[in-house]
């Protein structure tokens, strides 16, 4: 392949070439002038110009840097620094006249010489590097496997795209077609490709070879997953740009074009939320976070900001992560309303000090461990963090005035299999209770909801890790099905929650319908380009400890009411007195000290009657 970068055409051999292109078109100027005939008087007059001419390009060529530019990169930027050095050295040529008539009686240069010289400068420069360019592109897409794209959208967005996948050198892309939503638009063209109707995207694809399709517009949810199996279907690539706010100095780059990822097509329909109810609530309060640094802390961080409060006070033991969520706040979100607290909710003296210094007005707790095969096997710390945590944090925002205390759950609280469900639910059953006790100022609102997507610990990391390291993917069963919902989807409902709560309520979200975790992982394969079982292996290792098929929203004993919001349901739950329950989580918590897990777990039951064990050696305590 041949090269025609600086490497072989170097800054001199350009500026060369530009001398000579200069040195021609002043003799091609007096050629044409004269019908190529040129009188003994001017041709005198010529041989004069031509080391005037030489001189002056020589400085306007230097001055403004002509060659310095990569000959297969020449833009417009390279065409107007030749028109600025070629316009500054004919205006000097004109200058040279008045100077000569005075003196000599004679021009230089005739006027007509001059245009002619002028114009044909520009277009010989101009054309040479077009020249190169092209050459360049030419050889280069010759060697290359030719790679057609389908961009969906016909905004400046997809434009940019467009131009950007032709100045890319690494792939050789063409554009075979914009995809448009509306039809009024078909069968029309932009920059010579044709736009086609996304309803013909099916019957398109079974004539034409195409690549990769780019997104670059948002379209709902619904609509994207569409496009993306009919693509998937054909083994295209699926790629997105980035928002026009985050494009490099205004400028789509190649390099900012990135994979769609399985979170853009399990994401549903955007939600609605009461933005004026959560802003009238949350505007200048203080606010206390617990579990930060988490996936589901930090997203409620980075929602919060959005109402302005009046300080984020964010707590969480993990100093690393929560280093990293105070680095994106000052650098990238440009926010300085926030503490940073290092502490362990279990600690209460520590946990005081922390509400008496800002007397947060609102509590988001969640700080827990959610691991499920990790706390089966540790059931003293799922007890010490998930109960005593949330006990410490629900009894200080009473005694610290606190207005609502909202507690995050999860739906593995509905007739749990596994000790950190089983803990979640005790949790609940605190909160709940403790909001019914007596005449409190706080109110305690509890959210549940399912597994969130790209959450630490969650599947798509592991799914992720997995395939780039080339499989297998392993999966606990072929029918294991889970809900899910994107990290920002599920913390805007909490925060709607929040809002609307009046304490006591345990609000459960609208997860949709649950995801069968094989599909999600083959899907997974197909967005990396790969082909199931043939690249990657998909292997089934048996359900781990305290793991069922299916996840429940309500254990058997429960059933909803609506909200106003469509999203969002009250799970009507068994209520509990307080002092007894009370009695019962201090009872175990108390435990902790003994370290013997089957006595923990023996009591949990108790507690939650609706406790199951499941593929757990604590199934034999179900029997007794």
């Amino acid at each position: 392949m041949i090269n025609l970068g600086t490497r072989n055409i170097p800054r001199w051999g350009i500026f060369a070439i530009d001398l000579v292109i200069a040195i021609f078109s002043i003799f091609m100027a007096y050629q044409l002038r004269f019908n190529f005939d040129i009188p003994q008087s001017h041709l005198d007059r010529m041989l004069i110009s031509i080391p005037l001419v030489f001189v002056v390009r020589v400085v306007s060529f230097f001055l403004l840097k002509t060659y310095a530019g990569i000959i297969y990169h020449t833009s417009v930027e390279d065409a107007k620094k030749i028109f600025i050095a070629i316009t500054l050295g004919s205006l000097v040529f004109i200058g040279s006249n008045f100077i000569s008539y005075p003196i000599s009686g004679k021009y230089i240069f005739s006027r007509s010489v001059i245009i002619i010289d002028y114009v044909l400068a520009i277009f010989l420069m101009t054309a040479f590097r077009v020249f190169v360019k092209t050459l360049y592109l030419t050889v280069k897409d010759s060697t290359r496997e030719r790679q057609n794209v389908l961009i969906y959208g016909i905004g400046e967005s997809a434009i940019a795209t467009k131009r950007s996948l032709n100045r890319d050198n690494q792939f050789n892309n063409k554009v075979v077609a914009f995809i448009e939503s509306e039809k009024k638009l078909v069968n029309k063209q932009i920059e010579g490709v044709p736009i086609i109707h996304e309803g013909q995207l099916s019957r398109f694809l079974t004539e034409h070879k195409v690549d990769k399709l780019i997104f670059t517009k948002e379209i709902l949810p619904h609509q994207r997953k569409r496009i993306s199996d009919i693509c998937l279907k054909y083994k295209i690539e699926l790629l997105r740009t980035p928002p026009m706010d985050q494009w490099i100095g205004s400028e789509l780059s190649f390099k900012q074009i990135k994979k769609v990822k399985i979170e853009d097509l399990l994401q549903r329909d955007p939600i609605d939320l009461d933005k004026a109810n959560i802003s009238k609530q949350v505007e200048n309060k203080v606010i206390l976070i617990t579990g930060a640094a988490g996936s589901i802390g930090s997203e409620i961080t980075r929602q919060l900001i959005n109402f302005k409060p009046q300080k984020l006070i964010l707590l969480d033991q993990a100093e690393t992560p929560l280093y990293e969520l105070e680095q994106e706040l000052k650098g990238k979100l440009k926010y300085e309303a926030f503490e940073i607290v290092v502490a362990d909710v279990r600690n209460r003296e520590r946990m005081r000090n922390v509400f008496n210094a800002f007397r947060p007005e609102y509590v988001y707790h969640a700080a827990a461990y959610k691991h499920v095969p990790m706390m089966e096997e540790n059931p003293s710390e799922a007890i010490l963090t998930n109960v005593l945590g949330t006990k410490v944090v629900a009894e200080l925002s009473s005694e610290f005035t606190v207005a609502k205390m909202v507690y995050v759950s999860t739906d593995k609280a509905v007739n749990p299999t596994n000790i950190m469900g089983a803990s979640k639910r005790i949790g609940e059953i605190f909160v709940q209770s403790l909001n019914s006790e007596g005449e409190r100022n706080t109110k305690y609102i509890t959210t549940r909801f399912g597994n969130v997507l790209g959450s630490n610990g969650s599947v798509i990391p592991l799914f992720r890790k997995q395939i780039e390291e080339g499989g297998p993917i392993t999966v606990t069963h072929k029918d294991v099905k889970r809900y899910f919902m994107t990290i920002p989807e599920a913390c805007q409902l909490v925060l709607e929650a929040a809002a609307m709560g009046e304490g006591g309520e345990i609000f459960m979200f609208d997860m949709g319908e649950q995801i069968k975790i094989a599909d999600l992982a083959q899907k997974m394969i197909e967005l990396s380009g790969l082909e199931p079982s043939k690249d990657i292996e998909i292997e089934y290792t048996g359900l781990r400890a305290g793991e069922k098929l299916e996840e429940e929203l309500l254990n058997d004993q429960e059933n909803n009411l609506p909200t106003h919001h469509a999203k969002i349901l009250i799970a009507k739950v068994r209520e509990y007195n307080f002092a007894e329950i009370d009695k019962v989580v201090n009872e175990l918590i108390a435990l902790f000290g003994k370290q013997d897990n089957d006595v923990i777990v023996k009591l949990m039951k108790e507690i939650v009657p609706e406790f199951k064990s499941q593929n757990s050696r604590y199934q034999a305590l179900d029997k007794v």
